[in-house]
């Protein structure tokens, strides 16, 4: 089965909107692995307009499932990481003013980059997935970074398969093969929602692992985050 990671960031943007502590983020934390979930994904960014560096260390001992740190690899995010120890560092190449995720590594371009901070986590006993566009040509390049995963950047499919072009799954179909010919892990995310979920997951090879935020925290507040979840899981089999 494919495990479903819920990413948070979008309770902790509601609790940072008026300035307390509700809805509490570790709470919340807990009961979506109450609920089945079998990760938490958070993604803070410099200026912590949703997660802060603090939650990072305050949902460690509350995480029992696999706990995913997702960012890019600045300074002061691999100094977080390391002394945290998550799971799973998802490197992510984020502009600082960037609204959310919008492209993959060029993992030719940065390969040297790459190669010294993989390899950091890596004696730390941190598996890492890093962020790609479904290319080939960038799984290759993944490959000669020694990371441990890819995730595969879903933005594109989502988009193509709400106007019911389900040819879009194509790439990601080669990219998933060829990374599991390598001996890489696949993840994914990106805009995957209740949706899109089934065909992706049925259509992609070897897909360990999906991180959800936004739609599914979305989704929830229409039919409750319980049901969500079960319903996400229910589709992931």
């Amino acid at each position: 089965m494919t495990k479903l990671s819920v990413n948070i960031n979008k309770i902790a943007t509601l609790r940072n909107s008026r300035g307390s502590d509700v809805p509490n983020l570790v709470q919340f934390a807990k009961d979506v692995q109450r609920y089945g979930g079998q990760g938490i994904t958070i993604h803070p960014r410099p200026d912590e307009r949703h997660i802060r560096y603090k939650d990072a260390f305050d949902l460690k001992p509350e995480v029992y499932t696999e706990y995913n740190i997702e960012g890019n690899p600045i300074e002061s995010f691999i100094d977080l990481v390391l002394k945290v120890k998550p799971t799973q560092v998802t490197l992510v190449p984020d502009s600082v003013d960037a609204i959310t995720s919008n492209a993959g590594w060029d993992t030719i371009k940065h390969k040297d980059f790459l190669v010294d901070v993989i390899k950091e986590f890596q004696k730390n006993d941190i598996r890492t997935s890093i962020f790609v566009d479904p290319v080939l040509d960038q799984i290759e390049g993944a490959k000669e970074t020694g990371t441990d995963r890819i995730e595969l950047y879903t933005e594109a499919f989502a988009h193509q398969y709400s106007l019911g072009n389900k040819e879009a799954i194509i790439p990601y179909i080669a990219c998933a093969e060829l990374s599991n010919s390598l001996g890489m892990g696949i993840n994914a995310g990106h805009d995957l929602s209740l949706e899109n979920i089934k065909f992706f997951k049925n259509e992609i090879p070897h897909l360990l692992e999906v991180s959800i935020g936004h739609a599914l925290v979305a989704e929830s507040l229409y039919l409750g985050i319980e049901n969500v979840i079960n319903m996400y899981l229910h589709r992931l089999k």
